[in-house]
């Protein structure tokens, strides 16, 4: 079986297609069981944001594997396979892995740096295990990919030179001028409560809005968003006590707790009447159609218009970080609208700025850096594979030899009946001795050739020399896949217990 890996991302398809292609509500659970179901495969995971779409899959046929998997993302996006397939890549075995990684360190975003992924790749992991589509090939895959992308951060200053793409957003909206001075004193919506609208209230508070109000299709939810930010209970809930702070989102909201701040809470269906007094509105959610229409957004003004000033600004910022997009694009071409969204975020990532040549520079180090992880993981990952694909048939090996000693034993208790236990103890020991340090040499030494490069042969040159039954074979697979097979990886007198 080898990995594969098929999708598209914002560099390989025009935000036009990727809106399309977004995989809503439980269509990623649907896409990752018909996965399983389909023949080439034998795990799946999917991972979705709102730049990229892409299908992992452990599959025994490159040609087939990558027909299939082209054809159930057409599926389930609703995309005809035809239009799809010149945006789609393909990677495969070592390239995938490589690819994986670079995505965790943030290599492949929009934003070069952004750690937001990595909770991306972790929720990816979550449900290809909640809906068992993962096993130990992608479980081990995804968990190296979150430990890479961690180190990636921790020993270079790439995200310190990226952004979150929230941050990206509103840096567009404020035209040059510091987020912070352009958002200070503003009222700001904040439509919805995931991880990205969180990001967005945390981020906002901390640049000094003076009201927030958090919409969501769950109250509660919003409710313990706000109350997280605010230093006092949130508005439309100060008679609900929200005592689940478990939430990563409200931990990091109750870091920027700012006892001046106004945060209010509301149902999603009253976001009409708080539009026309916002100055900033941000959505991400995961809506199959537009939360805000161009009707929406011109009565939304109008009444704006009707209403005593109040310090409000002329311009009303919108930010689209949904996909499928949330805002009407018609709000381009309202006057008294801004409106930033993923294409708008695609087009500035893709612009030079002339004035950044020092921070560039220090970027470009730590990219050559964070890539210089990336390759020695891949190959530290693809060696620890190839190792761990022969252990089964070094424990069957094994296994077969030890039978072997219990046979000739019984066979010796029945020609010398008069041997006393302390004589058939030795004799076993002994016996058991001779086969554990004839097999020694050769199983580490088949271990360490099958983790090189083109070393996957040595496992099936072992089970031919040796006429292993692939059954047996097979069996000790299944037992270490579920975790519940013989720590037989280690060589018997190996202290360290050793990995395969």
């Amino acid at each position: 079986m080898s990995l594969l890996v098929v999708g598209m991302s914002h560099r390989s398809a025009p935000v036009s297609v990727l809106e399309r292609a977004a995989l809503v509500g439980d269509e990623q659970a649907k896409l990752l069981q018909d996965t399983l179901a389909a023949d080439p495969a034998t795990e799946a995971a999917v991972l979705a944001t709102c730049n990229r779409i892409e299908l992992y899959a452990d599959v025994d046929k490159f040609h087939a594997g990558v027909a299939e998997l082209s054809t159930l993302i057409a599926q389930h996006t609703g995309v005809g396979l035809d239009e799809l397939t010149p945006y789609l890549y393909v990677h495969y075995e070592d390239r995938a892995v490589h690819h994986l990684f670079s995505v965790a360190c943030g290599l492949d975003s929009m934003v070069v740096g952004e750690g937001q992924i990595l909770g991306q790749i972790k929720d990816a992991l979550a449900l290809g295990q909640e809906l068992h589509t993962a096993g130990r090939m992608l479980n081990d895959l995804f968990q190296q990919a979150l430990r890479v992308g961690k180190r990636a951060h921790s020993e270079t200053g790439i995200d310190k030179a990226g952004q979150s793409l929230v941050t990206f957003g509103l840096e567009q909206l404020a035209g040059g001028e510091p987020v912070a001075a352009w958002a200070a004193g503003k009222r700001a919506l904040v439509i919805g409560a995931g991880s990205m609208s969180s990001l967005a209230a945390t981020t906002l508070a901390r640049a000094g809005v003076a009201e927030l109000v958090i919409a969501n299709r769950t109250l509660e939810r919003a409710l313990r968003l706000a109350e997280s930010l605010a230093g006092q209970h949130a508005g439309l809930g100060a008679d609900v006590a929200v005592a689940d702070r478990a939430a990563d989102a409200a931990r990091e909201a109750a870091a920027e707790r700012r006892p001046g701040l106004i945060a209010r809470a509301v149902p999603r269906d009253r976001v009409g009447g708080e539009l026309p007094h916002a100055d900033i509105v941000v959505s991400c959610t995961g809506a199959t159609g537009l939360v805000l229409t161009e009707d929406d957004l011109r009565t939304a003004l109008t009444r704006r218009a009707g209403c005593p000033s109040g310090g409000r600004a002329a311009t009303v910022s919108l930010l689209d970080l949904a996909m499928p997009r949330d805002i009407d694009a018609a709000a381009h071409r309202i006057e008294g609208l801004r409106l930033v969204d993923i294409e708008s975020l695609a087009e500035a990532a893709a612009t030079p700025d002339d004035d950044s040549g020092s921070s560039a520079g220090a970027l470009a180090a730590d990219v050559d850096k964070v890539r210089g992880i990336v390759s020695a993981e891949v190959s530290a990952f693809g060696a620890a594979q190839r190792a761990a694909h022969i252990t089964p048939t070094v424990v069957a090996l094994r296994t077969m030899a030890a039978d072997v000693v219990a046979s000739e034993i019984a066979r010796l208790d029945g020609r010398l009946p008069d041997l006393d236990d302390k004589q058939r103890s030795e004799i076993t020991q002994t016996v058991r001795r001779v086969v554990d340090k004839l097999l020694h040499a050769p199983t580490v030494r088949v271990k360490e050739l099958a983790s090189t490069p083109g070393g996957a042969g040595y496992a099936d040159a072992l089970r031919e020399l040796f006429d292993l039954d692939p059954q047996a074979v097979a069996a000790v697979s299944r037992a270490d896949t579920s975790g519940s097979g013989p720590a037989a990886a280690a060589e018997p007198n190996d202290p360290k217990g050793g990995r395969a």
